[in-house]
């Protein structure tokens, strides 16, 4: 690949500030509390474009820096620079750690403002671990990403935590626990629309003197003050940070705000005086402003706290609009909103996309069958893999993990990249547009490499990684989707995921004549029900077994019901796919998915859940025929 687009962007930490490298103290004194802290992403961020090189080089606008890839001088600079320090260290630790070659950076885009405590330096850190990644195929998930940028900040003078990093995972909310040199993370589920505003204070704040004079405090009190601190960041924190965890999920924008308020007073009198940095007068001028009160339920500090940053959670949406007229046309300041949307937690999916496509046979010789055309509502003719990504992305999902032979690689990251600039011009503005979102979407995406066709169990085990220790969609690489609502079919299923925490799998009602095709899903559903919890999965029985026993009685009638291409999968599944491989079971020569989901059945439960749309295999010629057709009628071409 010649050249790439990396985005990261800064973070605001909601409640828990300093409590990352208050919990790292424990190494040396375990009566302290655990460290934790709540973080998010945010829209404002640092935008860069990327190519290889022989030297390590970074420019921001008039800024220009290039040193060799040599450890030692990257490390030198790391340890003096006041400017270029986070980058130079992030470059020695991939030379150290994987022996990288040079790297040019050309910072194209920033809107995140230095130095106010939303970790302009850490996104540029992680900025540069994902770009390497991308670049040398070092394929790192997020927390490598997290903690190759913080072994790159302790290069440099700052008495960083762990904190900062979280900007890897972009715009959501995060727990974060820190217990030493141990890290560990998940998402917060939203229960309710959250409406925050932060805003740069325009002032100056001195991040270091604020930890120096703080650190002072660990890893043993000599004094009451001490005491008062390490109560602060430690066990007092950990209630705040819990019950705000509990009022995000449950969608409580007043007491969260109310609890911002305690959470900052807690502060003010345990650990500010500690600090003559943190008596921050413009700050609390503007806690007590009555015009903000009009606006919002709560506030705080942000970050180290001190006279950087503040943020705000607004009543609603139309409060959100007037604090941020008030902050910028009134008060003159630089002011951001941030979002939070009622979420499902689900932000993963998993595509296969390795088979061979011998069902399409010639024209798989020449094209692959996710990138098969299709013509789509907004009138342009796109490749199968964008019509799912796009759906995908419209129901919330923000990460995608391509399973895929590792040699197609070059294909999709030429599909992703940018177009060259002639190229670029000769489109329309609509075509521009989506070319836009086309490198935005390969922005989430990374891959999972499938070095045996040994079934779809297999491909999904490729994906483990990816996964983690998180519930993930899963969506067939062959199959598109249409709803008969305007809410998109893989929303439905994410919306009912959000209250029936279980693995499910989407099912489609369907002729007995057909049944053999598919996995069958049986159970019985209750007056004309959107799910039901599965009692036996079956793959492709013949009509007279399925007429027999894989019926499932819907108000008192007979119906069959296929898998319908797409599941929400629990971390157990993982579990057994790994026992099935490392034991070598397979049935029929493959590893499957079916047999996994009937033993997740068995003993955690399992539901079908009936989405109002409707699911085209694109997978053989025939269907996919029709489907063109059919989509031609629907969505004439520009």
């Amino acid at each position: 690949m010649d050249s790439i687009k990396v985005f990261v962007p800064g973070r605001l930490c909601l409640f828990g500030e300093h409590s990352d490298w208050a919990g790292k103290y424990r190494l040396e004194n375990d009566a302290i509390n655990k460290g934790y802290a709540i973080v998010t992403g945010i829209e404002e961020g640092i935008e860069a474009e990327i190519k290889k090189a022989s030297t390590f080089k970074i420019k921001n606008g008039s800024k220009n820096f290039e040193c060799e890839m040599n450890l030692d001088k990257l490390k030198e600079v790391a340890g003096t620079d006041p400017y270029w320090c986070y980058a130079a260290g992030v470059a020695a630790v991939l030379k150290g750690k994987y022996n990288v070659g040079g790297i040019d950076i050309d910072i194209t885009n920033v809107t995140l403002p230095e130095k106010k405590g939303l970790s302009s330096s850490a996104a540029l850190c992680v900025l540069i671990a994902r770009a390497y990644s991308k670049l040398y195929n070092l394929n790192l998930d997020i927390k490598k990403e997290m903690d190759i940028a913080y072994l790159g900040e302790t290069q440099t003078p700052s008495k960083c935590g762990r904190l900062d990093q979280a900007c890897a995972f972009g715009k959501k909310p995060i727990l974060m626990e820190f217990d030493g040199d141990k890290i560990n993370y998940k998402e917060i589920p939203v229960g309710g629309d959250f409406y925050f505003v932060f805003a740069d204070l325009m002032s100056h704040k001195d991040t270091v003197k604020i930890l120096n004079d703080l650190n002072k405090s660990f890893p043993f009190p000599r004094c009451l003050s001490d005491e008062k601190v390490q109560y602060c960041l430690g066990a007092l924190n950990e209630l705040n940070v819990t019950l705000a965890t509990k009022l995000l999920k449950e969608g409580d924008s007043y007491s969260l705000g109310k609890l911002m308020i305690k959470a900052q007073k807690d502060f003010d009198k345990l650990v500010a005086p500690n600090s003559s940095e943190l008596e921050a007068p413009i700050l609390h001028n503007l806690f007590n402003d009555s015009k903000v009160h009009e606006y919002c339920y709560g506030y705080k500090g942000v970050g180290s706290q001190g006279d950087g940053s503040i943020q705000f959670l607004c009543k609603d949406k139309e409060s959100q609009r007037k604090l941020l007229d008030y902050l910028t046309t009134d008060l003159k300041l630089n002011a951001y909103s941030l979002t939070f949307d009622k979420t499902s937690i689900i932000k993963k999916a998993i595509i296969p996309l390795a088979g061979y496509g011998t069902r399409m046979f010639p024209v798989t010789k020449a094209i692959k069958k996710a990138f098969l055309p299709l013509p789509d509502k907004d009138g342009l003719t796109k490749p199968v893999l964008m019509i799912l990504l796009e759906e995908l992305y419209n129901s919330g999902i923000t990460e995608f993990c391509l399973v895929i032979d590792e040699e197609e690689k070059e294909i999709y990251d030429a599909f992703f990249s940018d177009l060259s600039k002639e190229v670029y011009d000769k489109l329309s503005p609509e075509a521009k547009k989506y070319e836009d979102f086309i490198r935005k979407i390969g922005s989430m995406v990374t891959y999972a490499y499938q070095k045996e066709k040994l079934g779809l169990g297999h491909a999904v085990s490729c994906a483990k990684e990816f996964a983690g220790n998180e519930d993930v969609l899963l969506v067939l690489g062959d199959q598109v989707y249409q709803t008969n609502n305007v809410t998109p079919v893989s929303k439905q299923l994410l919306d009912y995921y959000a209250k029936n925490r279980n693995a499910i799998v989407t099912a489609s009602l369907t002729p007995l004549e057909d049944v053999y095709k598919y996995g069958i899903l049986t159970g019985e559903i209750s007056n004309n029900a959107n799910a039901f919890s599965v009692s036996k999965m079956t793959e492709k029985p013949d009509t007279d077994f399925a007429s027999k026993y894989l019926y499932t009685t819907n108000d008192g009638k007979k119906e069959y019901y296929s898998v319908f291409g797409e599941y929400v999968l629990t971390p157990k599944v993982f579990e057994l796919l790994d026992q099935n491989i490392n034991n070598g079971k397979t049935e029929k020569g493959e590893y499957q998915i079916t047999s996994v989901l009937d033993e997740i059945r068995k003993t955690d439960g399992l539901y079908a859940f009936i989405p109002d749309g409707e699911m085209v295999d694109v997978g053989n010629s025939n269907s996919y025929q029709k489907a063109f057709v059919k989509r031609l009628g629907t969505y004439p071409i520009k």
